[in-house]
């Protein structure tokens, strides 16, 4: 067992900063990397150490094993946390660091390659006797085998990149005639985002449900779940807002599905936080499709229901240690949500808008947590990942933490970029999330009213402003026409109390 002293976060962002802020809680002392546009990111402050590492491109910095391994022996660092995204689930980084003698806080590159590959998960998890979505055994090279396939599960069905993430190297097929078209499309996607062409057929599940359980695991044997986390609001398989406890869930699909859980992790030998999702169908139905080997964007709201510090579990469980509780230990405390604030346009098909912020006000109270590094005057740059933060609330029922959600998007204000603030407002107003009628088809279904630019409220605003500016003249007016005798005309402003709810 090793005590580790020293921790390079090999990131950057909202996620570089938690990770850093549970190493000071244990008296741990932290290394940031930075590239050229990060130079004056938040997280590069926050460190105690922090060293340049290349270009802006992520390709020349923080995609850069042999750089980061570098500043990790310069400051003598004990061990590298990946993080999310980037290097955190490449075996051949995670290699690197064994051969270095640095710990790696995540699971062993044998792992990485088994369940970063969705077809040798697939294989894995079958041999377990995990439930997975029908489809192909391994890849499959030309149409004639997908329509082979097709012709035992029906159609529709999914093409999926082996290497796949992110919606990338997908397509939904629902007539015999386009799997030519979309076989060729998916290969070469998926070539281009992650240099393997591998594809594989999928049975189609209709009005899916994404629900994912967080699981922990030590290198003594010892497993547990954290519980599930509801991930069925995306917009191009891209997540936009989480909760947990998930509104599908009984208490026996929540047992089931978290011994599957468990089950996964145990039939790879894997170690430390990861993730296990699966697609739930109407009937509750759940089949596995794929594990994440590392810490999830979403990990805020398991901590929130659970008590339990996630990143600390990694940095123990990566020293040797034994978990500390067990399952029936174990329980979920009230209701959390996290929606993910990015720098786009949602009224011009989400395009980033990186820039300047001008002005910020996060918003603050009981149950609010924000996990962000942005600032006044600072610069988003163009070359990374929109989001900028992420804002988490907790109540004790699910109304609650709805209520909470809306009011503190509402006191969140950003100026000088676009932001998706106002779509989550708009999510958070709409019947079907409200009521947890709702599956990965959500935004579709919902499109018009989402999509619907706001011009009610910026018509009030400027009803409230040329208001006031006329109760002004008014009173300025009878102050000139008869000084000793002014008494206060009534305020049109007051006759208005609705023009204060803009």
């Amino acid at each position: 067992m090793k005590q580790i002293k020293k921790v390079l976060v090999a990131n950057r962002g909202e996620i570089a900063i938690r990770v850093m802020r549970t190493c000071r809680e244990m008296e741990i002392r932290t290394v940031a990397v930075y590239s050229e546009a990060d130079r004056t990111s938040l997280h590069v402050r926050y460190a105690h150490e922090a060293y340049y590492i290349g270009e802006a491109p992520s390709s020349s910095s923080y995609l850069n094993i042999e750089r980061i391994i570098e500043a990790a022996k310069k400051s003598n660092s004990d061990a590298i946390h990946p993080g999310y995204g980037f290097l955190s689930e490449n075996p051949a980084f995670a290699r690197r660091c064994r051969e270095e003698g640095i710990i790696f806080i995540g699971p062993s590159p044998e792992v990485m390659l088994i369940m970063g590959d969705k077809i040798k998960a697939r294989e894995a998890m079958l041999l377990a006797g995990i439930p997975v979505v029908p489809g192909t055994e391994g890849s499959i090279s030309d149409e004639k085998e997908a329509l082979e396939v097709i012709h035992q599960i029906g159609l529709p069905v999914m093409i999926k990149a082996a290497a796949g993430g992110g919606g990338k190297g997908m397509r939904l097929v629902s007539r015999e005639e386009d799997i030519e078209q979309s076989l060729r499309a998916a290969r070469s996607e998926a070539m281009a985002a992650f240099g393997d062409d591998s594809v594989y057929v999928e049975k189609y599940i209709t009005s899916p449900h994404h629900i994912e359980f967080q699981i922990l695991m030590d290198s003594h044997g010892n497993a547990v779940h954290l519980f599930e986390r509801e991930c069925s609001v995306q917009r191009r398989h891209q997540k936009m807002i989480e909760e947990t406890p998930s509104p599908l869930m009984t208490p026996e699909l929540r047992k089931l599905m978290g011994d599957t859980a468990v089950a996964a992790a145990k039939a790879v030998n894997y170690l430390g936080a990861g993730t296990i999702e699966f697609l739930v169908d109407n009937d509750l139905n759940y089949y596995f499709l794929e594990m994440n080997t590392r810490l999830q964007v979403e990990h805020p709201i398991t901590e929130r229901v659970t008590g339990v510090d996630l990143v600390k579990q990694q940095i123990q469980i990566a020293e040797g240690m034994q978990l500390a509780f067990t399952q029936d230990e174990l329980v979920q405390r009230g209701h959390a949500i996290e929606c993910r604030i990015n720098a786009e346009d949602p009224d011009n098909n989400f395009m980033p808008a990186p820039g300047k912020v001008h002005k910020i006000k996060e918003p603050s109270g009981l149950g609010i947590r924000i996990d962000g590094y942005v600032y006044e005057g600072y610069d988003i740059p163009i070359y990374y990942d929109s989001m900028i933060s992420k804002l988490i609330v907790w109540g004790k029922t699910r109304e609650i933490a709805i209520q909470r959600m809306r009011r503190a998007l509402y006191e969140y204000k950003i100026t000088g970029v676009k932001t998706s603030i106002k779509f989550l407002e708009r999510i958070m107003e709409t019947k079907d999330f409200a009521e947890g009628k709702y599956d990965t088809h959500f935004i579709e279904k919902n499109r018009d009213s989402l999509t619907q630019e706001i011009e009610v409220g910026k018509e009030i605003e400027d009803m409230a402003i040329i208001t006031a500016y006329i109760d002004y003249l008014e009173r300025l007016s009878k102050v000139y026409s008869n000084i000793r005798e002014f008494q206060p005309a009534h305020s049109r402003w007051k006759k208005s109390p609705q023009i204060l709810h803009f």
